[in-house]
């Protein structure tokens, strides 16, 4: 099940709010909240959920045993060493066995046969999760959960789930326990999910069909300026797609009492890479931040070394294909250029010149992370650099250019802070009497707005459950 379906928004999440809210206990409560999440993963993926049980069940234990032998370092590390063990290597077989079996059959020259594992939805997030538990409770960060029941709500709340943000432990450890209910709280998660939700329905998806279009074509059959728009309209989908369901996500917490960090802020406002990176992702760029890089040494030892490490590792993280190690590299090696003193030359240009280098960069990026076929990434690339036999431009983006031109208009605004800020002082109207009908009659337009969208749609994708 997503967020974005009639399914879940009329009748999944009001049932689970109604029976949720029923009970004042906060056991009954966790329980509730942990039994609808298992249910919200088998709807769409019966299969997988023992797979996503025995994960928390066995993380849960390992977290117990270290925090048993926690004065004695080599016995907890036992416990370490078993949950990075089982959870990458559940990662491996699950995501990565075809794409090593491929790339052993190019090296070698061999045939052997793919196994053909399906991808469970959400694996890249809990598995990192539950990895990030284990290693703070070693590292005395944390105390163990003594409750399953509490921290298999941890694990499988289905908030965060299947599309992050990845949550660390420590971030939710005393609302699983103590959480209170607040109107304020409830009414901002409204608010929050249904900005996320128009976000997703009203301008990723339609930016998607476009990207579709014109990047779905052959490179033969595409304009330079055609490649560009549709790799323009990519950027606009992967951004607001996987923003739009972090808001959901976050959305969705405060409703029942969570307090989720944010995982994006507004990341094409960015003067470099290295300030995009701060801004796309932010869960996942901690993470690795704080679980490979600085215990690689950081900037301390080897930090180029410990730089392309990461960077191919977050490629990875996306995709078992080549071109994501590519795209992990290629941002790699321009955060080592920044790092070198390109910063400090960019921070002497002016504004306009920061922003028009980094979404250059960054666009050319997804060009990278969209095509899985190499081939047909040089294709685009050799396109978009104008060195192609063909035409610069076409009708056909002539016109889904100008017959989009107000819906742009919307999604360039809305990758800024400017709407927000707009909407934030109007409800600060209060003496008008604003305050009282401007929210929920905005929740209620863009409630309207993306349901109205949804019914009869069968474009709705997810990039990220790929990942």
């Amino acid at each position: 099940m997503v967020f974005a379906n009639l399914t879940f928004l009329f009748f999944f999440l009001p049932a689970v709010l109604c029976i949720y809210y029923a009970f004042p206990s906060r056991q009954v409560r966790n329980l509730i909240l942990t039994l609808s999440s298992l249910i919200f993963y088998a709807w769409g993926e019966p299969i997988w959920v023992c797979l996503l049980i025995f994960s928390a069940i066995w993380d849960y234990f390992n977290g117990l045993w270290i925090a048993r032998f926690i004065n004695r370092p080599k016995l907890a590390k036992l416990g370490l060493l078993s949950s990075l063990s089982v959870n990458l290597g559940l990662l491996a077989t699950f995501k990565y066995a075809d794409f090593i079996v491929s790339t052993v059959n190019v090296l070698t020259g061999l045939d052997f046969r793919a196994p053909g594992i399906l991808l469970p939805i959400g694996i890249s997030f809990y598995t990192f999760q539950t990895i990030s538990y284990t290693v703070d409770v070693y590292r005395g960060e944390v105390k163990a959960q003594r409750s399953l029941l509490n921290f298999m709500l941890y694990v499988v709340c289905f908030h965060q789930l299947v599309a992050g943000p990845i949550v660390r432990y420590a971030h939710v450890a005393r609302e699983i326990e103590h959480r209170v209910f607040s109107a304020s709280d409830f009414t901002y998660g409204i608010s929050r999910f249904c900005q996320g939700l128009f976000k997703k329905v009203f301008i990723a998806n339609i930016a998607g069909e476009l990207a579709q279009n014109f990047l779905g074509k052959p490179a033969g059959e595409v304009s330079m300026l055609g490649e560009w728009f549709g790799l323009l309209m990519f950027a606009v989908q992967i951004y607001f797609d996987f923003s739009g369901y972090s808001d959901m996500a976050i959305g969705l917490g405060r409703m029942f009492g969570f307090h989720y960090h944010e995982n994006f802020n507004y990341p094409y406002m960015s003067r470099s890479i290295t300030d995009f990176w701060r801004r796309w992702h932010i869960s996942l760029g901690s993470f690795f931040r704080d679980y490979v890089y600085i215990p690689l040494g950081g900037n301390r030892k080897n930090a180029t070394r410990n730089i392309i490490i990461v960077w191919s590792l977050t490629g990875l993280w996306h995709g078992a294909s080549w071109n994501f190690v590519i795209w992990g590299l290629y941002f790699g090696i321009i955060l080592l250029i920044e790092k070198g003193g390109l910063l400090r030359i960019l921070s002497k240009m002016p504004i306009a010149v920061q922003h028009t280098y980094a979404l250059l960069l960054i666009i050319i990026g997804w060009d990278v992370f969209f095509f899985t076929d190499t081939g047909r990434l040089w294709d685009s690339l050799v396109v978009l650099t104008g060195f192609s036999s063909q035409p610069f431009y076409d009708f056909e983006v002539i016109s889904a250019a100008s017959s989009n031109i107000v819906w742009f208009t919307l999604a360039t605004l809305s990758a800024t802070p400017l709407p927000l800020r707009i909407y934030e002082k109007v409800c600060e109207c209060g003496k008008f009497g604003i305050k009282q009908w401007i929210i929920p009659t905005t929740n209620l337009s863009l409630l309207a707005v993306s349901t109205t969208l949804l019914v009869g749609k069968t474009y709705n994708p997810f990039i990220y459950f790929r990942f």
